[in-house]
């Protein structure tokens, strides 16, 4: 049987930039850089800065290695303690979405 997911909000991916960069990199082993840039449609420095703040709390991690024309590529994947903080923050999120469809309206 597989270990159920334990619903916990996270503040630092809960930003949106971070959060669309954890849903992205979730579904892969690894991304390069611009593919999550171009997919965000973000600055290199904005993606830059939120990167920077999930690698400091051990959500993400890059690698760089040289691409076909020897130039080097900055590969971007989330850390095993990054896929449980998000899979935590979506069930969250769940939780949530589930309590607000029960309340009256207005």
């Amino acid at each position: 049987m597989g270990r159920r997911t334990t619903p916990t909000f996270d503040e630092v991916i809960h930003a949106p930039h971070r959060l669309r960069i954890c849903a992205l990199l979730a579904q892969v082993e690894s991304m390069e850089f611009g593919v999550v840039r171009d997919e965000l449609g973000v600055a290199d420095s904005v993606l830059s800065k939120q990167l920077k703040v999930l690698v400091e709390a051990g959500y993400a991690s890059t690698t760089k290695a040289a691409g076909e024309t020897g130039r080097a590529r900055t590969w971007l994947s989330l850390t095993r303690e990054g896929r449980r903080a998000f899979a935590g923050h979506v069930a969250a999120l769940r939780e949530l979405a589930d309590a607000a469809e029960g309340l009256p309206p207005g």
